[in-house]
């Protein structure tokens, strides 16, 4: 069984989208030895479910996004994934910064671009950081697939 994490800074809006698109379009394509979790580079919101804006775009495009808990990243967990996936460049720079670096493990961005933090703006945004994820995790199930 394969990890991925996917990861961002408070783990309430993007890194959980990414992780119940991943592992929805996994699911999708037979994919079934890949794990999909996600966490955050702090812990402001352990233990707190995704922003409701999130929840809701998710649940406009037939994802479920009710069980997911913001967790924060633990350098412990370098060793027991297969793969970290950062929301954008300042993540990937944290993840670097807590020994990514140094570790077999690939540490990568998840989509070509930075995925921009959607917190702070209106609903629009969250389906917006949506539609770049969904585009993004189409080419990690291809990457996962083989």
């Amino acid at each position: 069984m394969r990890h991925v994490e996917v990861v961002c800074t408070g783990n309430i809006c993007r890194s959980p989208i990414g992780e119940v698109v991943l592992r929805a379009k996994l699911a999708a394509a037979g994919v079934d030895d890949v794990v999909v979790t996600s966490s955050g580079t702090g812990g402001w919101h352990v233990g707190d479910p995704m922003d409701s804006r999130a929840a809701a775009a998710l649940a406009r495009r037939g994802y479920d996004g009710s069980a997911h808990r913001a967790q924060e990243f633990s350098s412990n967990w370098f060793g027991e994934r297969d793969l970290v996936l950062a929301m954008d460049s300042g993540h990937l720079s944290a993840l670097s910064r807590r020994g990514g670096r140094d570790l077999a493990v690939p540490v990568e961005l998840f989509a070509e671009l930075d995925v921009p933090d959607p917190y702070y703006g209106d609903e629009s945004g969250f389906d917006e950081v949506l539609t770049q994820i969904e585009k993004a995790a189409d080419t990690w199930v291809d990457r996962l697939s083989h």
